[in-house]
């Protein structure tokens, strides 16, 4: 993969600093914009963003700042409600983790109202979150210090579970809201039933980075292994059915401060067989690859100064990487 081959982002949009983790939200916000959210050193800002594959009068993107909240310390994973809405009674809800191992539940009526919630509980460093996806009134984290936990929004814990490695994402059923699937740093990937609290099945590979679950087609999960992406089908084995060298740079990881942070794989909610996978070629950028199942190469390859955050558009094959006070999107052929 020579760097002449990079593809300049599809759309831009610049920030005030630098951009730490990014995140779409997967549910429909009621308006014809998309709700996004990006976070950084001590702040979390949210808005509403437009292309012009969605509304032929926006040249290029529009992206409206619908506010901006200070947060303690370095946002280091976020996560959006499925109660975040434009219509009706707006309200904004999203869960943020930090260095100091608390969870933050961020609710705005975009007026006068904001509240914080503090959730205390994890021993170590919060590596992923994710909202239950229907109603939005639980919510999932995953640790270094070995544990998933579910908690009620209202701060209790309702859940853990103990794990063998350092939790590196956790993701919910698209449809099945009592299954949980929980990816462990040595290699395991377990999905869980949270209403008898017990593994159902696992999956096994080498050390990971991360994992996800196929939104459009939960019987497809994808992950980051050493040196390669694969993807498993967990109607058919516990082994995965494809297996592909992703980046030619072998750790795919960097260094923020004291934080070792792990590259993603992120599936597209838009297109069952499209996924992202991004890495660290250089000491100051990061690449970022778009992935086909029906294609032997990625169909993209972009490049970000010091890319971060890695998210995918609720409808549209767009991916977006956190930069340098940027945003930096990538679109893509179905």
């Amino acid at each position: 993969m020579q760097d002449d081959a990079s593809h300049s982002p599809t759309y831009t949009v610049p920030c005030e600093d630098y951009v730490h983790v990014v995140e779409f939200s997967p549910f429909c916000s009621g308006s014809s914009a998309s709700l996004l959210a990006y976070g950084g050193n001590q702040y979390v800002v949210v808005g509403t963003i437009i292309f012009q594959e969605e509304d032929m009068e926006v040249e290029g993107v529009d992206f409206n700042v619908l506010r901006a909240f200070h947060h303690e310390l370095r946002v280091d994973a976020l996560a959006w409600s499925p109660e975040s809405r434009l219509d009706r009674i707006p309200m904004i809800r999203l869960c943020t983790a930090a260095a100091d191992r608390k969870l933050r539940l961020l609710t705005s009526d975009l007026q006068e109202k904001h509240e914080v919630k503090v959730m205390e509980g994890h021993s170590s460093y919060v590596n992923h979150v994710v909202f239950e996806p229907t109603e939005g009134k639980q919510i999932a984290s995953v640790s270094d210090d070995h544990t998933c936990r579910v908690w009620d929004v209202d701060g209790t814990e309702s859940v853990i579970f103990r794990l063998l490695s350092p939790g590196v994402s956790v993701c919910w059923h698209s449809q099945e809201v009592f299954k949980l699937m929980v990816a462990e740093k040595k290699g395991t990937i377990r999905f869980y039933n949270l209403v008898t609290q017990e593994a159902m099945l696992s999956l096994d590979c080498g050390t990971l980075s991360f994992a996800d679950w196929c939104f459009p087609n939960p019987i497809k999960v994808g992950a980051v292994s050493g040196n390669d992406w694969l993807i498993w089908d967990v109607t058919r084995s516990s082994y995965a059915q494809e297996k592909r060298p992703a980046h030619m740079d072998k750790a795919r990881l960097f260094k923020v401060l004291t934080r070792v942070l792990l590259s993603p794989l992120r599936w597209s909610r838009a297109n069952e067989n499209l996924f992202a996978t991004t890495g660290c070629p250089g000491k100051m950028s990061s690449q970022v690859l778009i992935h086909h199942l029906g294609h032997p190469q990625p169909v993209v390859i972009g490049c970000a100064t010091v890319g971060s955050g890695l998210s995918w558009h609720r409808t549209l094959p767009l991916c977006v990487l956190g930069s340098d006070r940027k945003l930096c999107f990538w679109m893509t052929e179905m």
